[in-house]
């Protein structure tokens, strides 16, 4: 089964583990740098693409969460989210599964534009936000029913204080592009 069809099988119920020290991780280091950086998966993808970026949405729709993503959002596990499915890539590769939990709570105001992004990244949006703030991740192995694992990480969002979950598959095509961390500023003195 591809892995593109065995994701979107895969019950996001599994189990998450928060790292307060991303050095404790225990991943392989090529995979670690992408599981524990936080700032735009989207930039970073852009640049180890070579500006061959682009997001196919999959699918989208108002489905109900799994039991762990409704806890982490603080609803009720039978409320409707807005639930939206990507995959990132870079060229005609996929890079990234993307699965976005958005609460319709959160789809008020400025944000009503999240229900809106077609195939435009989430990533720039969010991170183009001033009021963003970001939680803390949660990492996980995931298992696919052909027997390969890809590692995924989870982070709760919130822009303007409502939160959105945004989990991340790293598929094994990464693998093969360079992870660049991002400059930094330089600092005046």
């Amino acid at each position: 089964m591809p892995i593109k069809a065995a994701l979107s099988q895969i019950n996001f119920d599994t189990r998450w583990t928060t790292y307060r020290r991303p050095n404790s991780l225990q991943a392989p280091h090529l995979w670690r740098q992408w599981l524990c950086d936080r700032g735009s998966l989207t930039e970073h993808l852009i640049s180890a693409s070579e500006n061959q970026f682009r997001v196919a949405v999959q699918q989208q729709g108002w489905f109900l969460p799994s039991r762990s993503e409704a806890k982490i959002l603080g609803i009720n596990q039978r409320q409707v989210a807005l639930i939206r499915e990507v995959d990132l890539l870079g060229g005609d590769q996929p890079l990234v599964y993307a699965r976005t939990v958005i609460p319709a709570d959160t789809l008020t105001g400025e944000q009503k534009q999240l229900a809106m992004l077609g195939n435009r990244s989430l990533g720039t949006l969010l991170f183009s936000d001033k009021s963003m703030r970001r939680g803390k991740f949660q990492i996980s192995k995931l298992k696919l029913p052909s027997g390969e694992s890809v590692w995924a990480r989870r982070s709760v969002f919130y822009l303007s204080g409502k939160p959105l979950l945004v989990c991340e598959v790293f598929l094994p095509k990464l693998a093969q592009l360079c992870y660049q961390p991002p400059l930094l500023p330089k600092r005046r003195h």
